[in-house]
């Protein structure tokens, strides 16, 4: 506060307002003062500029030692008192040199000025204490504000790193094994089949790092996605898509389909004897919904904690939009937001 770069006015205007309330209050008449109203003004701006001067001189000192200490109140305190030992030292000097120096008084005439000065430097010091108390604490709050705002920030986007990064191994772990089988048949799709997981990966890899991708780029390497996982089963899964262009543009988080798609072949029977039926709609209010026919497995692999929860977690991290979940005659449903980036 005291190396701010407008103090002279501050301290111009405060020393005027001082002289002039001393004169409407006829304090120099009533105190049987005499001095001239240039000499009154001058000593009035010369005790205040060197109450913030000296304040000036000692804040740097104190910075360093409130910054090493805990107790900024002890710290604040100090600042206060050796302040106040500064003022009652200039305050002196200035009144002696206008009143014994440059008006020849006595000590004794002297005195009643010295007081009335003291006591408005002595007011002028916690004034100005007090401001710098407020604008310490502010300057405390903002940055401990900035701070929490910038871990809650760094904490949310490791935890969305984390959480991103349970996507790739689980799915090149089930598409290798696809993958290995075909190359022990001989089969003529392994090179399609190479192609098609290559550009899901790369999909994967280059999304990586994103929040939020465009339902348009999701949707162009869902197709190669849905062609891997029916080389995996065949004519036991059926997924239909239904997406107008204008709700293309529209964001989604990274690989969601992929992951709701996958969830429900996890928890569900996916047989010829069986199909497993998916859908992809969108539906009202910018939302997306991907639903599936309920044929529960008995018994169920291992979570491995992606899925569902993943995209949940996710979607709460990168929007305050819930994702819904439904299971009603027979069908499991999954609304997920679509966010608008506008």
């Amino acid at each position: 506060m005291f190396n701010h770069r407008y103090r002279y006015l501050f301290i111009l205007i405060l020393s005027v307002y001082t002289y002039l309330s001393t004169e409407l209050c006829r304090v120099y008449f009533y105190f049987d003062i005499s001095i001239e109203w240039y000499y009154a003004f001058a000593t009035i701006t010369a005790i205040t500029a060197g109450i913030w001067e000296s304040n000036h001189l000692l804040d740097g000192y104190f910075k360093k030692r409130s910054s090493r200490q805990t107790n900024k109140i002890r710290a604040l305190l100090a600042f206060f008192l050796a302040g106040c030992i500064a003022t009652t030292f200039i305050s002196v000097a200035v009144v002696f040199l206008v009143s014994m120096v440059m008006h020849n008084n006595s000590f004794g005439g002297t005195l009643i000025p010295l007081k009335l000065n003291l006591i408005y430097a002595w007011l002028a010091n916690l004034l100005f204490h007090l401001i710098n108390a407020i604008v310490f604490y502010f300057t405390e709050y903002k940055t401990t504000l900035l701070e929490a705002e910038t871990f809650k920030r760094m904490s949310s986007q490791a935890e969305l790193q984390v959480v991103k990064n349970q996507v790739n191994p689980h799915f090149l772990f089930n598409n290798l094994n696809v993958l290995s089988s075909l190359i022990m048949q001989n089969n003529s799709e392994a090179n399609r089949f190479i192609e098609e997981f290559s550009k899901v990966y790369r999909y994967i890899l280059k999304n990586h790092e994103k929040e939020l991708v465009a339902l348009e780029t999701e949707l162009h390497y869902l197709d190669p996605y849905i062609f891997l996982l029916q080389k995996r089963f065949t004519e036991g899964l059926k997924v239909h898509l239904d997406i107008p262009e204008d709700s293309r543009q529209l964001l989604i988080v990274p690989a969601a389909l992929q992951l709701l798609i996958e969830n429900a072949i996890k928890h569900n029977i996916v047989s010829r004897q069986k199909p497993l039926h998916i859908s992809v709609q969108i539906n009202g209010n910018n939302t997306i919904v991907v639903s599936n026919n309920l044929q529960a497995k008995q018994t169920i692999e291992k979570s491995t904690g992606i899925g569902l929860q993943n995209i949940i977690k996710r979607y709460s991290l990168v929007s305050n939009r819930e994702v819904m979940i439904s299971n009603e005659a027979n069908i499991f449903t999954v609304t997920l937001p679509l966010i608008n980036g506008n």
